[in-house]
């Protein structure tokens, strides 16, 4: 099961821990390099000759996860802390990280009125990608709508918790923030900005980006009364930040938000991004310099060991596949790695030995994107050892319905202060473009944002994922438990299969060309097919 992601939702993408030299490209260390945190992933049994190693290289351990297998080692050179057989992986320790935001775009059409579809929310008119999934009060809603003891960790930017389509459901007691804002980059150039509280972390129920709470409402907003419904309107949200202001998701953060998602009962997690700073991480890439390597080494190790931590502590595994239009089974060149600093990218030849994390990890489930006629969407990537599943994720150039412009991307919940941040409503609060909408309920208001990418398909998964679990699963550590295995089993069984376009090679209006591979029971476009929310409501165990 394989994925890929930055921010994945509007366009995914995900940054990970990346261990790049305060001077620019990662490259051999400078003897005048400043010292710095490195993560030092050991071999099993392998930690005492580590720290050995580290010490002998003039390294200082801070500290030391055996969960995950890792020391945090103050050093200068890299490369003499991977010298030693004991260590796999030495990749730099950054508090920050990066989201796969969906590129929000232009208008509603006037034909698009926001009227209240039977049983829904006052915006469930403008959900086609529910009704696509069976999503609705006379599909999955009359069955099963998940419940409280279901616990949905939202690895993301965060999540705002006081938003009124969010609130209900939002578990601020098992909230946390794991990064810390960056005010500026490497170069010093402007990065998260200043800080909004006085140690640059902000509050465990803040979202300053908006991808996040995108994220969390898909899944989870309640049926409420005000603004739009998620496929499990009655699950507990829970924000387990991992992302920065920026987008950016390094190593450190996102093993962190998984390991507490494994040690608290977290049931299922959504990461609609990738670990920065390697769009594709090479364990041995001719084209890289060692560190580069001992870096990438290090992005694939920690993050296998985290994905292994959390399924064995019953944590299902939702990731976006990602944005760059591309076959993930058949890479050749890379041109967008490393992405931090921001302007240290280089092009290099790769080979389907690199891969995109989480999505092209074992033990995840990877989620490609249809537009509101079903088609794949042209930005989605795809491939036949890659895709599981596929889930609506809107899709502007898609003209096979009615839908016109904004209306056919993803409408969820956005934290006010992001808006405004972006300069998307004036100053009394009113939009400024047709891709935000605010609804006003009984004096309280609240606002919604169109966008689109894989980000926003996985969370149409990680919801029935909840759904099942509140069906199926039994009682354990933090409410209820089940193998994410057998929940893999039931997305796949209670997917709707669908077969590749013929001919199989789809041209899109923007030029591009795709070929789809594989049956209708599991192709590189659709993996198992679309994931349905109604049939998940009934399936027997």
């Amino acid at each position: 099961m394989r994925t890929r992601g930055r921010l994945a939702g509007a366009i995914m993408s995900i940054t990970l821990l990346g261990g790049l030299a305060a001077a620019g490209l990662p490259g051999t260390a400078a003897a005048s390099e400043p010292s710095q945190d490195y993560l030092v992933f050991y071999t099993d049994g392998g930690r005492a000759a580590a720290q050995r190693a580290a010490e002998a290289a003039g390294g200082v351990v801070r500290s030391a996860n055996d969960k995950l297998g890792y020391l945090v080692v103050r050093a200068s050179d890299p490369v003499k802390l991977g010298a030693d057989s004991s260590v796999v992986g030495v990749t730099l320790d950054r508090p920050v990280g990066r989201s796969a935001g969906a590129p929000v775009s232009g208008g509603a059409p006037a034909a698009m009125r926001a009227g209240r579809a039977p049983g829904g929310d006052p915006l469930s008119a403008r959900q086609w990608d529910m009704k696509m999934i069976g999503a609705t009060p006379t599909g999955s809603y009359a069955k099963a709508r998940g419940s409280h003891k279901v616990l949905v960790g939202v690895i993301d930017t965060g999540v705002d918790g006081k938003h009124p389509d969010i609130a209900p459901n939002f578990n601020r007691a098992l909230s946390r923030n794991f990064v810390i804002d960056q005010p500026n980059d490497d170069n010093g150039k402007k990065l998260d900005g200043p800080c909004e509280h006085k140690t640059c972390k902000d509050p465990a129920d803040v979202d300053d980006d908006g991808h996040g709470t995108h994220v969390a409402s898909t899944i989870g907003s309640p049926i409420n009364g005000i603004g739009v419904s998620g496929v499990a309107p009655d699950v507990s949200l829970v924000n387990l930040r991992a992302g920065t202001d920026s987008g950016f998701f390094f190593l450190k953060p996102t093993m962190d938000a998984l390991q507490y998602a494994a040690d608290v009962g977290v049931d299922v997690v959504n990461m609609s991004f990738y670990v920065d700073p390697w769009t594709f991480n090479c364990a041995n890439n001719p084209s890289d310099t060692p560190r580069e390597r001992l870096e990438q080494r290090g992005i694939l190790e920690g993050m296998r060991r985290a994905v292994k931590y959390a399924r064995a502590h019953d944590v299902t595994l939702v990731t976006a596949i990602g944005n760059a239009g591309g076959d993930l089974g058949k890479p050749k060149n890379d041109t967008s790695s490393p992405d931090f600093p921001p302007g240290a990218e280089k092009k290099r030849p790769i080979d389907n030995s690199c891969l995109n994390v989480p999505a092209e990890l074992d033990g995840v489930i990877s989620v490609s994107s249809v537009g509101p006629s079903g088609r794949k969407a042209g930005y989605s990537d795809y491939g036949v050892e890659q895709t599981d599943i596929a889930a609506p994720g809107g899709d502007m150039f898609d003209g096979g319905t009615d839908l016109k412009g904004v209306a056919r991307e993803i409408l969820a919940a956005a934290p006010e202060n992001a808006l405004r941040a972006k300069g998307l409503l004036d100053s009394s609060g009113k939009p400024k473009t047709s891709s935000v909408i605010r609804d006003c309920q009984g004096g309280k208001c609240a606002y919604y944002q169109y966008m689109e990418g894989t980000s926003m398909a996985a969370p149409h998964v990680t919801g029935v994922a909840a759904l099942i679990i509140g069906r199926f699963g039994k009682p354990g550590k933090g409410g209820l438990q089940m193998d994410p295995a057998q929940v893999e089993r039931l997305l796949y069984a209670t997917a709707i299969p669908k077969g590749c376009p013929s001919p199989r090679t789809f041209s899109y209006s923007t030029g591009d060309s795709h070929v789809c591979e594989g049956p209708s029971a599991k192709n590189g476009f659709f993996g198992h097919g679309l994931v349905d929310a109604a049939r998940a409501a009934t399936v027997a165990g």
